[in-house]
């Protein structure tokens, strides 16, 4: 028999979220963070027309993504760095800091994938658990020892939604040894409508410690395609770009993100959306009787302990695929407004039940 790594052994794969159906035949998939609404026309348009492409390597440095990025962002090319998903982009940061006894440090819980790809890498993780369902930057912070060599601070949080403000996170960045990365993870950003939220771009530009993850996959509708991107100081993009597979970013994938960029004033519009939906969604379940942490994502999170599962099954039965997570709680993406409904009458029905 062929031998592999132990850590295969012991490592849990990665659980996206499903889907369910109704007896009646009803299905709102609700528990993988996605958009809601079809790709633009002109998203469509450009990848119609590099689908007729696809029997030549995209480009491998994604340079008319990086110009769009750039122009977008106001940032330096070499600022910039691409994977096939902020997933992937995460790994290649990991991959570039992975040697062995290093220590990456994040939040608990928060985005499932980093221990996975932490374990991966073979870096030691280093979970600091939550407060309040916020990130303990304090905590954060004090834990940080001569073998740690980067730390993700998830804004909002995946799963929480949950957010850390300008005043306290400036400070947290300030006082990071200036030989440790610090990962904002910024996948949910489009959503933020907190003023007091500060964006990344301003936070990473006089830092050369601190870089900026984001994604295609959600605002822009792009979940599909897999298209992420860093920002960071030219040495950290630079090591982020040599651990790149080549050809990751497909080419129908950089088309797209184009296209979404040069559509972004049409595609916010439904970011909108489905900001006054969580809003709506959010004061519904209140009024219920939930306890339910504000929320600057495209989803809501309920604590709900060892009752999470039993709750899961319970939407299940009227179509509504939410995502458990454990004997902790349940993220519930923002739908459209019939989804949204259904939700909420699947957890109005449970609190009575």
């Amino acid at each position: 028999m062929p031998r592999f790594r132990p850590i295969l052994n012991e490592l849990p794969a990665y659980r996206p979220g499903k889907a369910v159906v109704s007896a009646d035949g009803r299905s709102f998939k609700l528990s993988s963070n996605e958009s809601p609404y079809d790709p633009l026309p002109s998203v469509v348009e450009a990848i119609s027309a590099a689908a007729r492409e696809v029997h030549r390597y995209p480009d491998t440095a994604s340079v008319g993504l990086t110009e769009a990025l750039a122009g977008r962002f106001g940032v330096p090319q070499e600022h910039i760095a691409l994977g096939a998903g902020s997933v992937t982009v995460a790994q290649q940061l990991l991959e570039a800091v992975g040697d062995p006894g290093a220590e990456v440090m994040y939040a608990w819980r928060s985005f499932e994938a980093y221990p996975l790809l932490a374990d991966l890498s073979g870096v030691t993780s280093v979970r600091v658990p939550l407060a309040g369902e916020t990130h303990d930057l304090a905590a954060m912070e004090a834990a940080i020892t001569p073998a740690t060599r980067m730390i993700f601070v998830c804004n909002p949080n995946n799963p929480t939604g949950t957010v850390n403000h300008a005043a306290e996170l400036t400070a947290f960045l300030d006082r990071v040894p200036e030989d440790v990365l610090v990962v904002l993870d910024e996948a949910y950003r489009e959503y933020v409508r907190d003023a007091d939220v500060p964006d990344g771009l301003g936070l990473y530009a006089d830092r050369p410690n601190v870089a900026v993850l984001r994604t295609f996959s959600k605002a822009y509708g792009l979940a599909g395609l897999r298209v992420g991107y860093l920002i960071a100081h030219e040495p950290v993009a630079a090591a982020v770009r040599k651990t790149m597979v080549p050809f990751a970013v497909n080419s129908i994938a950089q088309a797209a993100a184009i296209a979404s960029l040069a559509a972004e004033d049409e595609l916010l519009e439904r970011v909108e959306t489905v900001v006054k939906e969580r809003t709506r969604v959010r004061e519904a379940l209140i009024g219920q009787g939930w306890e339910v942490p504000p929320s600057e994502a495209n989803f809501v999170w309920l604590r709900l302990g060892e009752r999470t599962g039993e709750f899961a099954d319970r939407c299940a039965i009227d179509g509504v695929a939410v995502r458990p997570f454990g004997a902790e709680g349940a993220r519930v993406t923002i739908g459209s407004p019939d989804a949204n409904d259904t939700f909420l009458s699947a957890a109005e029905a449970f609190r009575k039940g």
